[in-house]
């Protein structure tokens, strides 16, 4: 397989024209400490991987099921690979990320109006993937600006995000599970240009909890039955 792009926690791999992408065991964080959110390798866990694609595996078949278009194409749990379509990210990439309740970095920008752990009508808002910067808010007119997307195509991302943020909300209450907030990342695809949901969909995307108990990134599947 040829390596095209080597990430902190997964690899783009091709083979014979198809494109997959490769989970490995490295975690994110700082100081060694793990943490899903941070911009650094922190170091390695047995399993990881793993973890991560049979959860994505499981979202990416019920959001698919659901008629969200993605570049999720199959999944092979033995080698820790996942079968997608091409695609090319919006600037260097994007985080969008929807919330249900007011928690994290929420918190701490808006912490004078708000209070922790109140509801929120899917909030949704953009973030750049910049480690140096630690992955900047971004408004839709300076995405605009900066050329990375247009006015309807931030109006779509944005309405999809809620889409697919709630489609997962639903699919975690039917487990007894709450989702607080989500991020996801969207791209286009090489083929079409349409714009598609992309990367990966595991604990490391969310904050779920069970009983106002938070669930850790790599304990999920067990409470989804995986």
């Amino acid at each position: 397989m040829n390596t095209i792009y080597e990430g902190k926690t997964k690899n783009l791999v091709e083979e014979n024209g198809k494109y997959y992408c490769l989970f490995k065991d490295t975690m994110t964080g700082t100081d060694g400490v793990f943490d899903t959110g941070g911009n650094q390798v922190a170091g390695e866990k047995e399993g990881a991987g793993a973890e991560c694609l049979k959860v994505s595996k499981f979202f990416f078949e019920k959001i698919n099921e659901a008629g969200v278009k993605t570049h999720y194409l199959g999944a092979d749990l033995d080698k820790n690979l996942m079968e997608i379509e091409k695609c090319s990210v919006f600037g260097k990439g994007l985080e969008v990320i929807t919330r249900f309740k007011a928690v994290g970095s929420f918190m701490r920008r808006y912490g004078l109006y708000a209070t922790e752990g109140q509801d929120l009508d899917a909030y949704s808002e953009i973030t750049l993937k910049d480690d140096d910067r630690e992955d900047p808010l971004i408004t839709e007119d300076g995405l605009v600006e900066l050329n990375i997307l247009s006015h309807d195509e931030y109006k779509e991302i944005i309405k999809e995000n809620k889409k697919v943020a709630k489609l997962v909300k639903d699919i975690l209450a039917e487990y007894g599970l709450d989702l607080y907030d989500i991020k996801f990342e969207w791209g286009r695809l090489a083929s079409t240009g349409e714009v598609v949901l992309i990367d990966e969909v595991s604990g490391g995307n969310m904050r779920a909890y069970k009983d106002g108990k938070y669930i850790e990134p790599l304990e999920l599947s067990k409470y989804l039955g995986l």
